[in-house]
């Protein structure tokens, strides 16, 4: 199609938020009269959101940047008493009511930081399906609304289809979980005129059986927009590391640790991540794109703090990246860090991460080492070792040094000499 009249429509693409969308054409439209109602849904199973739920909060942010709608931030207080089976090979554990609600009231700080709530027409809301979820009679739903789903095609869709040909268990109450989905974007269409579901691309097959389903119980046309599942340069799934979820509260990951998170981005990946994860004007981003060799890490420390600060506050961000700078610049160490040199040449042509640890003094021998990095205590770059067979060249070094951590107060600098 032609590039998008509406502005929100126009920023996504540019941003490559874009993965699938059901009528792009009729989308754009109703966006550029601003009459898009919007929703994303977010289960309650755990008491913070992670990176990977980043990419949807933003696509709500644009949508209200833009004027083009209204943002809907749904609570899964119901459907997360069924558990979602896309991409899973097992079934969710089941969680207590009480545990549901407190990682529900533990979520919601998240959003004020990207959407603007209140009574006004673009101002975001943020209900919850367990409002009508819990109140549905079983016998009145499968007259209702199961009638309308087809079996044949619920075995076709990913979240299914994947788990049967993995030979893995899928339990009746995760399969009914599509429907109920389905009939939230139904529920929603009449409560609050929503018009739109936008998700990952793992819940298309969810969002286009609601779009489906709307149509068979009469309501107004509704449309899916999805944005892609993003894996990193070297393949790996975005938000995770070697400690777990990157999560986005900071009562789960320390401020530090975030900004590190974003400050470790693959060269490959900053220029799309900086177009994704920061507000940055595009000018901007192709600027910081541009840089080549060493300069690169100057657009990974904006990369770092710009998406630091949209999550968890402007102060914050800059106190982590000040931090980095006296723990990285040698300039700035001071007494803080003791500082091992390593002969240049050895590090071109690499050294082994289990000797360089047993050099720098934080183990006494490669055996050590090696047990620690199996207990994943070890960490390069604040990024926890994994491989003990790793060498380390020059290209770990940032600003002239490399930072090796035992533990979480023992740390020796690494320069070349």
């Amino acid at each position: 199609m032609t590039a998008p009249s509406s502005d929100f429509l126009r920023i996504l693409t540019e941003r490559g938020f874009i993965h699938q969308c059901s009528d792009m054409q009729g989308l754009d439209a109703l966006a550029a009269k601003g009459g898009v109602v919007a929703y994303v849904g977010y289960d309650c199973t755990a008491p913070s959101l992670h990176v990977g739920h980043l990419l949807s909060i933003m696509m709500l942010h644009w949508m209200q940047a833009t004027g083009a709608g209204k943002p809907i931030t749904l609570m899964g207080g119901g459907t997360t008493r069924v558990g979602d089976p896309s991409g899973r090979d097992e079934t969710r554990k089941i969680l207590s009511i009480d545990d549901i609600n407190a990682n529900k009231d533990a979520l919601k700080g998240v959003f004020a930081k990207l959407l603007t709530f209140g009574e006004g027409k673009t101002d975001a809301i943020m209900p919850d399906n367990a409002e009508w979820l819990t109140r549905l009679n079983y016998i009145e739903m499968l007259r209702d609304i199961g009638r309308h789903f087809s079996v044949n095609r619920m075995m076709t869709m990913d979240s299914v289809r994947m788990r049967l040909e993995r030979e893995q268990e899928l339990s009746f109450i995760e399969f009914n979980y599509m429907i109920l989905q389905s009939y939230d974007f139904v529920e929603l269409a009449r409560r609050y005129g929503t018009n739109l579901q936008m998700g990952g691309s793992d819940q298309w097959g969810n969002i286009v059986t609601g779009v489906d389903l709307g149509r068979r119980m009469g309501t107004h046309q509704l449309y899916a927009l999805t944005c892609p599942l993003l894996t990193t340069s070297s393949g790996a799934k975005m938000g995770k590391t070697a400690a777990g979820a990157v999560w986005l509260n900071a009562d789960m990951l320390s401020n530090y640790d975030y900004w590190q998170f974003w400050r470790n981005t693959e060269d490959g990946d900053v220029a799309r991540f900086l177009k994704l994860f920061t507000l940055l004007p595009m000018a901007e981003i192709d600027r910081l794109a541009a840089l080549q060799g060493a300069e690169i890490n100057e657009a990974k420390k904006v990369l770092a703090t710009e998406a630091t600060a949209l999550v968890r506050g402007r102060d914050v961000a800059e106190a982590a990246a000040a931090t980095a700078k006296k723990t990285f610049e040698q300039g700035a160490l001071g007494d803080d860090l003791p500082v091992v040199t390593v002969p240049a040449a050895e590090l071109a042509s690499g050294i082994g991460v289990l000797s360089l640890f047993v050099r720098a003094g934080l183990v006494a021998s490669n055996g050590e080492a090696r047990r620690q990095v199996q207990g994943g205590g070890l960490k390069l770059n604040d990024e926890t070792v994994t491989d003990a067979q790793a060498v380390v060249t020059e290209k770990a070094l940032r600003d002239g040094v490399a930072k090796l951590s035992f533990g979480r107060k023992k740390h020796v600098l690494v320069k070349a000499g």
